[in-house]
């Protein structure tokens, strides 16, 4: 790049600003003020000259003294203060606030000022490598025993429980329902003689499975649901805003019974030699799987064990933006997917509210995990060289990258490539230090389901 300045200041401010000076060589505003005199005998006919020929004089008569140098001073503003900040290796976060400046001067260099605000810089609690625990890197028998379980209850059976048994959450019951609204007019689409109804199935609330838990085989039950605005439930969506009465009858709990794994079943209905064939099928599956998947969880096991070290709270600026970048980005992806937004919101049972939860929770951790990244590699003194940016832009594949490179550097954005290569180079070096701890987190979760059977077996056995 063409060397502009004489020197460039940058002076902190309050408020994570700082107040840049630059000043322009006087060599560097003469070639300016030549080339605008040229550009303006060119566009403009001035009587008696030809196109292009008329002398400044004549040219400073007719658009006025200043017209030539107040539009060398706008552009110089304009154009050059992008490269300041790009000199001076600042990461702005809006646009430069110009302090009332003097026009150039013929035969003189020229300063100007303009304070920016820059991304905040925050502090870690620790800067010690992050400790996080992985699952192993093979496939072990509780995994597999977990996804044998999966395949097996595609299979699963109902079977009637004995009468004095009660209905619970992993529970089925045939139930009779019938419903009328605040006139007492009945519901059809609520209303049926036999319905096959689990808790948390989404069909219905969790208000009304509130109410059947607890039932037993020919227990009556009535009650009435105020139905919210925002109900989700499939079935109790188009009552919103409605009092619904139920009265319910339970014909009879029902247990769920998946089938025995044994190796007739893994031929007949998995199309295995034997249950040793289909374990080892789901072995070598979970194996490649993970060979392509571990390194992404070991980046967001670190990356959340690292944004817990942030000390305070982060800027709602920086989270608004993030927010209205990961909102076009999102309807940008509904509208590839050919996918309205209240489908989406139904397809995860989920509100407008707890969506835009989500969203400024997710872009609150976002901004968290930046500004943590920048804290290791500021602490670890890492830099990203002129090489690493003009390698990255070679990496796009354009025919000329430096001229790419330019574009960015003229419209103030070669900022954002840098901090993006110096948040990548922290990610690699906590990789490649984190503390890593092994864990069977299925084995972990089978004898935590295991427990909580005894524990069920123990209060059926006391009732």
């Amino acid at each position: 790049m063409e060397e502009l300045f004489v020197e460039t200041k940058v002076e902190s401010l309050e408020g994570n600003k700082v107040k840049v000076t630059v000043t322009v060589d006087a060599a560097d505003i003469d070639g300016r003020i030549k080339k605008t005199y040229k550009d303006f005998a060119r566009k403009y006919n001035f009587p008696g000259f030809r196109k292009g020929k008329a002398p400044r004089p004549v040219i400073d008569n007719a658009l006025g003294a200043e017209a030539v140098v107040g539009t060398v001073t706008e552009e110089l503003l304009n154009g050059t203060w992008t490269a300041a900040i790009d000199e001076a290796k600042l990461a702005p976060v809006g646009g430069p606030v110009m302090e009332t400046n003097e026009i150039v001067k013929a035969g003189e260099p020229y300063e100007y000022s303009f304070t920016i605000e820059l991304r905040p810089e925050v502090e870690l609690t620790s800067y010690e490598p992050v400790a996080i625990e992985m699952p192993f890197a093979e496939a072990t028998d509780a995994e597999i025993d977990e996804q044998v379980e999966a395949m097996a209850e595609h299979y699963t059976d109902y079977e009637d429980a004995s009468a004095a048994t009660k209905m619970k959450p992993e529970n089925y019951a045939d139930l009779t329902m019938k419903a009328t609204d605040a006139d007492g007019n009945e519901i059809a689409a609520l209303t049926s003689e036999s319905r096959l109804y689990g808790p948390g199935t989404g069909m219905f609330s969790e208000a009304f499975d509130e109410e059947i838990l607890g039932m037993k085989k020919g227990q009556t039950k009535e009650f009435t649901l105020e139905i919210p605005e925002d109900e989700t439930a499939v079935l109790l969506a188009g009552q919103a805003g409605k009092p619904v009465t139920f009265e319910v009858t339970c014909n009879v709990v029902k247990k769920k019974v998946t089938p025995e794994v044994t190796d007739e079943w893994a031929k007949e209905k998995m199309g295995f030699e034997s249950v040793e064939d289909m374990r080892e099928r789901i072995k070598e599956s979970l194996d490649m799987q993970k060979s392509s998947l571990m390194p992404r969880i070991k980046e967001n096991n670190i990356m959340v064990g690292l944004r817990d070290r942030v000390e305070g709270d982060v800027p709602e600026s920086l989270v608004e933006q993030a927010e209205t970048s990961l909102l076009q980005d999102f309807f940008g992806q509904l509208q590839q997917a050919g996918m309205t937004f209240d489908a989406y919101l139904a397809s995860q049972n989920i509100t407008p509210d707890q969506f835009k939860a989500d969203l400024k929770a997710q872009s609150a951790d976002q901004v968290k995990e930046e500004l943590a990244l920048e804290a290791w590699a500021r602490h670890n003194n890492m830099e990203i060289t002129d090489a690493d940016v003009a390698a990255e832009f070679a990496k796009t594949g354009v025919e000329d990258p430096a001229a790419l490179e330019q574009e960015w550097r003229d419209a103030g954005r070669l900022h954002l490539i840098r901090t993006g290569l110096l948040r990548q180079k922290a990610i690699e070096d906590l990789m490649e230090n984190a503390s890593v701890t092994e864990v069977d987190f299925a084995a972990k979760a089978a004898e935590e389901k295991k427990a909580a059977k005894k524990d069920e077996k123990a209060e059926e056995a006391a009732e």
